[in-house]
């Protein structure tokens, strides 16, 4: 019988006083299904999108397990392995422990680039009881004989679909090639492509599945709107629009590259709004004291990369701007999921130039709807509007907006995927778009 709420769960009492003090009392899909099982000691097979409640799923019967099982922590290892592709997500399932083990005993760490190395050293010299890393420091720490995996216990597996997204799945394999066969493992991911099954079926041991399909999708749950217009027009269009927004809750605007973001934040400044940015090259320490001030509404205004797409949740945004439309599709879907948070609803609109539309027609194609075209402002495209509503595809946009032609032609992923972020041997580059540190780009 599935649970209704957190008391029926065998949780411990200190876990219980932490949710009770959160108000925190009817279970998620994700929750009342995993919990019990995580607590008898099964491996799981999570399917579920970002903002179920995966983090709680998790965390809640690790947590009980340390409590109910105290032991004294390994040198330089950890009982608790938490792999997670981004800064963002680690920090957050980082506070998360913190949250619902806030009457507990552990000790825990978090490990990612973009940071200095030492105090992660410190951290690990002891040992932990939770560590929380990404993928690329955490290598870097293991080959230097700074980290060590004898002692982990419990292997927590999240957003696996992202992590082989971002080129990760070489180093993951190292990683869970370096953990003890004796574990309990969890491996939660949005999708379950063959690449993801092929991987799961190397980790898990006979494990129970939990599928938890959205009630709605992104795409239905969130207001959507398109503006076609020049480029040129773009920056114009977008200072109405936050003046419109002042007062109504939180945006993000998106833009494409770390540069972009930039510019466009001076921009915004400048005129009159209060935003900051945040991207793969600030510091991690500016990145958590923008993304604090956006949380505590103190800042109104995010300006992003994709870096945020998948890593802030917070739910007083009412409103993200695509100022760049992204060239993969499936990156529109993350972008405007970051408003519409917690069953509440959320606006997004979109600009689209002639040299972008093609990458629009991508992301209608994608989330198989037509987003609604917005007239109600001086800058419309109808040009562009009557040839998208005809199904055809503006001659400008077969070339992005660096100028550069296209590789792929159908754009999206298929592009990417198709030679531009990897080389003849099918690797990715170097280029980070998390900052998350790699093996071969070690920092002092």
């Amino acid at each position: 019988m599935t649970p209704t709420s957190f008391e029926e769960l065998a949780l411990a009492a200190p876990i219980q006083r932490a949710l009770a003090e959160q108000k925190y009392s009817t279970p998620s899909p994700i929750q009342a299904q995993s919990i019990p099982i995580l607590l008898k000691g099964g491996d799981l097979l999570g399917i579920a999108q970002t903002g179920t409640g995966k983090t709680a799923a998790f965390s809640l019967p690790i947590l009980d397990a340390l409590h109910n099982n105290p032991q004294r922590t390994r040198r330089k290892s950890a009982r608790v392995l938490v792999l997670t592709p981004t800064r963002e997500l680690a920090t957050q399932i980082s506070q998360s422990f913190d949250s619902y083990g806030r009457h507990l005993r552990f000790k825990k760490t978090l490990v990612f680039g973009g940071v200095g190395k030492n105090p992660q050293i410190r951290a690990m010299q002891p040992g932990v009881d939770v560590l929380v890393a990404c993928p690329g420091r955490l290598l870097d720490h293991m080959n230097e004989g700074d980290i060590e995996l004898s002692g982990v216990e419990y292997f927590v597996l999240d957003e696996v679909d992202r992590m082989l997204d971002m080129g990760f799945l070489r180093d993951v394999k190292k990683i869970v090639a370096a953990l003890p066969k004796k574990k309990q493992s969890l491996f939660f991911s949005a999708t379950l492509a063959p690449q993801i099954k092929e991987l799961a079926h190397t980790i898990l041991i006979n494990p129970t599945s939990v599928s938890i399909a959205p009630e709605t999708t992104t795409a239905e749950k969130v207001d959507q709107a398109v503006c076609f217009v020049d480029k040129e027009s773009k920056k114009d269009l977008l200072f109405n629009h936050l003046a419109e927004q002042q007062g109504k809750g939180l945006t993000i605007v998106f833009s494409r590259t770390k540069h972009g973001a930039n510019k466009l934040c001076k921009s915004i400044n400048s005129h009159g709004f209060e935003a900051e940015a945040i991207h793969g090259n600030r510091s991690q320490p500016q990145r958590e004291r923008t993304l604090t001030k956006f949380k505590k509404g103190t800042l109104p205004i995010l300006v992003a990369t994709d870096v945020a797409a998948r890593g802030v949740d917070v739910k007083d945004v009412t409103l993200v701007i695509n100022m760049d439309l992204p060239n993969e599709a499936e990156a529109y879907v993350h972008r405007i999921g970051r408003t519409g948070r917690a069953g509440a609803t959320g606006h997004a609109i979109s600009y689209c130039s002639p040299e972008e539309h093609e990458f629009f027609m991508d992301i209608e194609k994608l989330i198989q709807q037509k987003v609604p075209v917005s007239i109600n402002h001086n800058y419309h495209h109808e040009e562009l509007a009557k040839l998208h509503a005809r199904g055809l595809k503006s001659p400008l946009s077969t070339r992005d907006n660096g100028g550069k032609t296209r590789k792929g032609g159908g754009g999206g992923s298929r592009g990417r995927q198709g030679g531009q972020n990897r080389n003849p041997q099918g690797k990715r580059r170097s280029s980070n778009p998390t900052g998350e540190n790699r093996r071969r780009r070690r920092r002092p």
